[in-house]
């Protein structure tokens, strides 16, 4: 019996998505002895254009307008509640593309898949495919934009499966989190280089309108780093409601086999009045191998009503100035620009 109401529930949720607004606002579509299953999701269409005029292999790209999906995605939240201090969870999350040139592949990237045990008094021990900790603590405050803007670690750095992660409680404001990435190596032929364990962890400590953090990673190769450590620290704070600003700071050494070392700056702000928000952000990127770029971001929002949004998004990432070989099978070299200024226009309805 449980079972066919749920199937119903889902199915109905689905139909009537309006009943939920934002991922936050997730339509609860079973609640029953202490179980609970909360579906959401967004779709969203926009045209974008501009970016970058080479691409890796310093070839020269078109980079004019197109139709694209921004990152539409359907989620289901699950949590039991196994005492009064005990509850176990699970979240899955697909990624789907909604644009002519994914009709026949549907879903394409489960985004979160992990399951976890919560308790107050002891914190949260989670493993699966989630964000990093490093993201969540640190460079949230900056992670504000739809699509390009960020230039800190993101979501992805040093996690996304075979993850598992502990988050202290929160201790009147202070909370840690560690988490730790294997890359194995099983099913390879020997003599393999073996498994790697890549670490992280980070710290935010939160009172009245100030917000502060700090985090390191193992960026190892195996996850696209470089084999050093990086460091990052966040500050924030609210002004007036509505209106705060970020500052914030990441660094990584170069290393001599794989490079890549950096320091970046960055400082940002966000302000909310009514239906409208906005934001707005400029970095000073310097890498240790190439030449410096300061990089900015403008977004601007516009809530039609409560489950849909309008936006536009700005993104100038100042790419240095490059020869580069013509497509096309032609060997001519053209010097390119770098970067044109590159935008995204669009609209998300959430459910």
């Amino acid at each position: 019996m449980k079972k066919t109401l749920l199937a119903t529930a889902i199915a109905g949720a689905i139909a009537a998505s309006g009943m939920a607004v934002t991922n936050a606002q997730a339509a609860t579509v079973y609640d029953q002895d202490g179980t609970k299953l909360d579906i959401y999701g967004r779709i969203a269409m926009g045209i974008r254009g501009g970016g970058p005029e080479y691409n890796d292999a310093d070839e020269l790209i078109d980079n004019g307008e197109e139709f694209v999906d921004v990152y539409s995605r359907l989620g289901l939240n699950l949590s039991h509640q196994v005492t009064s201090d005990l509850t176990a969870f699970g979240r899955l999350e697909w990624r789907f593309r909604g644009d002519e040139r994914y009709t026949d592949s549907g879903f394409t990237e489960i985004r979160q898949s992990y399951l976890g045990l919560r308790s107050d008094t002891f914190g949260t021990v989670q493993a699966g495919n989630f964000d990093s900790f490093y993201n969540q603590f640190v460079s949230i405050p900056f992670d504000v934009y739809i699509d390009r803007g960020l230039e800190f670690a993101g979501h992805p750095k040093q996690s996304r499966g075979d993850s598992v992660a502990y988050m202290t409680p929160n201790l009147e404001g202070f909370q840690v989190g560690l988490q730790a990435k294997h890359y194995s190596t099983r099913g390879e032929l020997e003599p393999s280089e073996g498994s790697t364990v890549a670490a992280q962890g980070a710290m935010k400590y939160e009172i009245d309108n100030l917000r502060l953090a700090l985090g390191v990673v193992d960026d190892v190769v195996e996850g696209g780093g470089n084999d050093e450590i990086l460091y990052g620290a966040t500050v924030s704070y609210e002004f007036i409601p509505g209106f705060s600003g970020r500052l914030g700071y990441e660094t990584r050494s170069d290393n001599d086999v794989e490079g890549g070392g950096y320091d970046i700056w960055g400082l940002g702000a966000s302000y909310s009045v009514n239906q409208w928000a906005f934001n707005a952000d400029i970095y000073d990127v310097s890498p240790d191998n190439d030449e410096s770029r300061t990089s900015w971001a403008l977004g601007g929002y516009y809530n039609v009503s409560s489950a849909f949004q309008v936006f536009l998004e700005l993104q100038q990432a100042d790419q240095p100035s490059i020869d580069v070989t013509l497509g096309g099978g032609d060997t001519g070299i053209e010097t390119a620009d770098g970067d044109d200024m590159y935008w995204l226009t669009g609209a998300r309805y959430f459910f």
